[in-house]
């Protein structure tokens, strides 16, 4: 149990740590300062939404029968805010397309070795028949 809690107090404190960078990025940006109470507000929202969508993921899973997360159960999650839906539908998009791209690479350099083989084996001396009978 103490380890589980020591895990989720890492977890925050990076959390805390990347949304108080981002913080000073925008701040600087915008020419504006977060507070640490605000900083600190956002990293636990943050914190809390991500452990929702956890949750939610792993019901979705849950719900069709399944062990594993899939894309379809990260778009159900994005489902309520539409450009975060278009976002991750685009990538989507993106990853089978290029999973796609890399299979027809895979299965045009498989069959150039097949057929490299192939003549080669064709050629090879003394494996021919030339015709004449002994």
């Amino acid at each position: 149990m103490e380890d589980e809690f020591s895990k989720t107090q890492r977890l925050k404190a990076a959390v805390h740590f990347t949304v108080g960078r981002l913080c000073q990025e925008v701040g600087q940006d915008c020419d504006k300062e977060f507070s640490k109470q605000v900083t600190a507000a956002i990293a636990e929202t943050t914190f809390r939404q991500c452990d929702n969508f956890a949750k939610d993921l792993e019901a979705f899973a849950r719900h069709g029968k399944r062990t594993t997360i899939n894309s379809d159960d990260v778009k159900l999650i994005a489902r309520r805010s539409p450009a975060l839906s278009k976002y991750i539908t685009k990538k989507c998009e993106d990853l089978v397309s290029a999973n796609q791209e890399q299979k027809e690479r895979k299965k045009q350099k498989s069959d150039k070795k097949r057929s490299s083989e192939g003549e080669q084996a064709e050629a090879r001396p003394g494996d021919e028949d030339d015709g004449e009978e002994e």
